[in-house]
């Protein structure tokens, strides 16, 4: 890839010689992204949607502001002197209907989580494996600029860090290590 820096923008060649900004590499690239946040949206079913919809919806203030009304009003209107009253003091059918709503309402929370979480491990997995390859790239590069230096016999100062940044990640080695840090 032939990179080329000028003062208005930065250009890469592409495989048919044309030139891309990186204006149009970057909205290529949310592009991609966003048919794959589509393709994720897709695949949920209508139980999910409905779920998700719950869930936003109890997530707002109009939830809170819905709720301070339901429970102010139930309670002034049970509260009121010589009216018959649906649910007297303690409100115990207030009891029973919110706390039915909570079990409704954290089941569909849990849902929608669920849904989110599947996601969100797709993205760190595609994040995984771009940070291996740009890893691998960087890796080549690496090898071909100290081909480059060698051909051209300039000398490498720091020549130990450069080798060992040319030998091949081991992801099991890496994780390994994090858990290691974590227990320690």
């Amino acid at each position: 890839m032939k990179a080329k820096t000028n003062s208005s923008a930065i250009s890469t060649a592409n495989s048919n010689g044309g030139k891309k900004s990186v204006d149009e590499l970057t909205r290529r690239n949310v592009e991609i992204i966003r048919e794959l946040e589509e393709a994720a949206k897709q695949e949920r079913t209508a139980s999910d949607l409905v779920a998700e919809a719950i869930a936003r919806f109890c997530g707002s203030m109009t939830f809170v502001w819905v709720h301070v009304i339901w429970f102010g009003a139930w309670i002034v209107l049970n509260s009121i002197p010589g009216v018959r009253h649906i649910d007297p003091f303690p409100f115990t059918f207030l009891t029973l209907v919110v706390s039915l709503e909570a079990i409704f309402l954290s089941t569909f929370i849990l849902i929608s989580q669920n849904h989110d979480t599947k996601i969100s491990e797709r993205r760190n997995h595609l994040d995984l494996q771009i940070n291996l390859l740009s890893e691998q790239e960087n890796t080549r590069m690496i090898e071909i600029l100290k081909a480059i230096a060698a051909k051209l016999d300039c000398e490498i100062t720091n020549a130990r860090d450069v080798d060992s940044l040319t030998q091949e990640t081991d992801p099991q080695k890496v994780a390994d290590l994090i858990r290691q840090g974590e227990d320690g």
